[in-house]
């Protein structure tokens, strides 16, 4: 039976997500505010979190900045916010899935199940590309032993280059399989990562190299 910590300070919202959650067979606790979820997550047995963005002690922002610390536990925001920038700042913050309230309870427990499926699949060992390790499981890179702090896109912008090390990949073929919203973003977002990408390399080493540009074709990296 998963547990799903749901972290929401109106009452009614809580007593309906709770009741179709337990109605599918999950267990619920219930947290008020954004710090006593923490404390909860700190300790084990929970594997889902659903977050309010507007909590009365916290930001479900800063909330979730701070889960991703110490923990990969699916993060489902649960919010009244709709504006697309709430909405890609949640995602780029490690989040892994954004419903804007009101909402249907049974679209909910669906992609609470669909979270929890991808999160139960066999773990992944950390692999190492020669300079690079790479954690899927918990969504970490190290370089030379040394952890890159990463946004979401920065991490699977990073993941897919290492999927093949030396091969070119285009502007197009990592919008549509690196960013969720691909059709809405331009080639200029991949730019803008890979320049973050360079600047957060070059911190550890500023010799490094890695991440090559092949004018009018796209990038790839050199991991050794």
């Amino acid at each position: 039976m998963p547990t799903i910590l749901l972290v929401e300070d109106e009452p009614a919202i809580a007593e309906t997500v709770a009741y179709a959650l337990r109605a599918e067979g999950m267990a619920v606790e219930h947290r008020l505010l954004g710090n006593d979820g923490l404390r909860r997550l700190r300790e084990s047995g929970i594997d889902l979190v659903i977050l309010d963005v507007g909590l009365p002690d916290a930001s479900g922002f800063d909330v979730c900045r701070e889960l991703r610390g110490f923990s990969a536990v699916p993060v489902l925001f649960l919010t009244a916010r709709n504006d697309e920038v709430d909405r890609v700042l949640g995602l780029e913050i490690g989040a892994d899935d954004y419903v804007v309230k009101p909402f249907s309870p049974r679209e909910l427990v669906a992609r609470v199940r669909a979270r929890l499926r991808r999160h139960a699949a066999p773990a992944e060992a950390p692999r190492r590309h020669g300079r690079f390790e790479l954690d899927r499981e918990a969504r970490r890179v190290r370089f030379d032993g040394r952890l890159l702090e990463l946004t979401r896109y920065e991490y699977a912008l990073l993941a897919e280059l290492l999927r093949r090390p030396g091969a070119i990949l285009s502007r197009a073929q990592l919008l549509d399989r690196v960013w969720e919203d691909g059709g809405e973003s331009g080639e200029r977002t991949v730019d803008t990562h890979v320049k973050t990408l360079r600047a957060k390399l070059r911190a550890l080493d500023p010799a490094a190299e890695p991440l090559r540009t092949h004018r009018g074709i796209g990038y790839s990296i050199e991991a050794g």
